[in-house]
């Protein structure tokens, strides 16, 4: 039986989400599609519905439907997300334009009507190609460095170069290529360390076992091996075991919870990602839990998909946390609400001995789109010295 608390939540969000499209359908309408010679409404209105559930169509009937169909009503409909942003964008923008020129008529009020076609194709072209840049862009990763200091010794190691790689995404719409030029380029990094912060899988590891990518995880070349935590989205989809298992028999070793000591010289600490109480029902150790008996005269390095409760790993004496999960909002202007849930929602920060490090992803969640923010791998080089 269906949660009554569930259904209503869905129901709100089904009539807001049909409410922004309705009102785009119809601003479309008025201002574009109305003066396509042969199309009748009732065909604009089947089209335009058909994309702008499409998303929601197949993620709902994922099970009775064929994989192909899924996996193109999902790829549509993901697009059509990221087109509904701009075009609600726009289109409102416009919508107020209008309402202060009916006062200050400061252009010609013919200008920015509702009904004028050529003000309609050019809004379709610039969200057309705000969405095409933004997926290009999603496709081109960068590799962003760093070089951090740690104020200890590492027994032998001067340095420890690690690479380190965020919300890839794995799944219905990032597929093994984008994971291809992801080891190639990790592979001429030539890293000491590789380090997967969470969501390697989007909720369906069943279309990435398809597309094989074990073998590519095999081909990392790392002198102290490959190391993941996991995310929210191996907990959303309920595949947190199978993704463990996935990975390890692909050579990447998963800290739940755990450490790892790299090179007898360097902790390295993977947490749970903070999500699974919600979906499994248990809850995560705390960190002083998980670091008990660890040496703190030597270096620790923490994994965690959430870059959360930071007063935790400031407390614990932690020197270096990599975590992702922000995408640094993925499509602006959502970057300026990752701004204000997290304390820092990208790059570097420093609070006294404790650095951290939040990568904005290389891959994308939902629209395969990037706008405002740019994919990446991060490089970090740690110099270890005495204070």
């Amino acid at each position: 039986m269906i949660n009554p608390f569930i259904l209503l939540i869905g129901s709100v969000f089904v009539l807001i989400y049909g409410g922004f499209n309705l009102y785009i359908g119809l601003r479309g309408w008025q201002a574009l599609f109305s003066f396509v010679p042969l199309l009748s409404p009732k065909v604009y209105w089947a089209i335009f519905f058909l994309l702008a559930f499409s998303y929601l169509f197949s993620r709902l009937c994922e099970k009775f439907l064929p994989t192909m169909l899924y996996e193109s009503l999902t790829l549509i409909g993901a697009y059509w997300l990221a087109l509904m942003v701009y075009f609600l964008l726009v289109i409102t923008v416009l919508d107020i334009l209008r309402l202060i020129n009916r006062w200050l008529q400061l252009v010609p009020t013919e200008l920015i009507s509702g009904l004028n076609p050529a003000l309609g194709l050019i809004v379709l072209i610039l969200v057309a190609g705000i969405v095409g840049y933004g997926a290009w862009n999603a496709r081109h990763p960068q590799i962003n460095h760093y070089e951090l200091t740690i104020a200890k010794q590492a027994g032998s190691l001067q340095q420890l170069h690690v690479v380190m790689i965020s919300d890839i995404h794995l799944g219905t719409i990032v597929h093994n290529d984008h994971l291809t030029k992801m080891v190639n380029s990790v592979n001429q990094l030539n890293p000491d360390l590789v380090l997967f912060a969470g969501d390697v899988f989007d909720e369906n590891i069943v279309s990435a076992n398809k597309q094989e990518v074990a073998d590519n995880f095999r081909k990392l070349r790392a002198t102290y091996g490959v190391y993941a935590v996991l995310g929210n989205h191996e907990y959303i989809g309920g595949n947190a075991q199978e993704a463990i298992r996935y990975l390890g028999e692909a050579g990447v070793k998963v800290l739940r919870d755990s450490t790892e000591q790299i090179a007898g010289s360097v902790y390295l600490v993977g947490r749970d990602d903070r999500s699974g109480s919600r979906f499994n029902g248990a809850q995560r150790l705390d960190l002083k839990t998980i670091m008990q008996g660890i040496d703190h005269s030597l270096p620790i390095i923490v994994m965690d998909h959430q870059p959360s409760q930071l007063e935790e790993p400031v407390a614990q004496g932690v020197d270096l946390q990599v975590s992702g999960h922000t995408h640094r909002g993925q499509m602006f202007p959502f970057q300026y609400i990752t701004e204000r849930i997290f304390e820092d929602d990208w790059g570097y920060l420093r609070k006294g001995d404790f650095q951290l490090i939040i990568s904005s992803g290389y891959g994308t969640w939902g629209p395969p789109v990037r706008i405002g923010n740019t994919p990446e791998i991060v490089d970090i080089t740690i110099t270890f010295k005495n204070r």
